[in-house]
């Protein structure tokens, strides 16, 4: 989608499509759930837990730290991540909101 295109779209449909990109790769979606299970900000390989290569996991882990979704420190050579909680409190409710604004209807033959 062209950047001029963006502006046919309200803020909140523009917002939850650049969440849904930062989460639609499965590498992306992995790294999450690792630091989601670790339940602690993580300074281990994330090459040796995922099998991919550093330059690729440095790309996701920018993505995700671009879209707010965790955060990072530098502590010497490495950089230490975790899931940034107030964020991840938004892209809950965000998806909870879109998610649940679909009411199953009786079916009259529709679809």
């Amino acid at each position: 989608m062209g950047l001029s295109k963006t502006t046919l779209f309200t803020e909140q449909q523009n917002a939850l499509a650049a969440l849904a990109k930062a989460l639609g790769h499965p590498a992306r979606v992995a790294i999450v759930d690792h630091l989601l299970q670790a339940e602690a900000c993580i300074n281990s390989d994330l090459v040796q837990e995922l099998g991919l290569a550093q330059a690729t996991i440095s790309q996701h882990l920018r993505e995700l730290k671009d879209a707010g979704i965790i955060q990072g420190t530098i502590e010497g050579p490495r950089m230490s991540y975790c899931i940034n909680p107030h964020r991840w409190e938004q892209v809950a409710d965000m998806f909870s909101q879109f998610f649940g604004r679909y009411q199953q209807k009786p079916a009259d033959g529709c679809c």
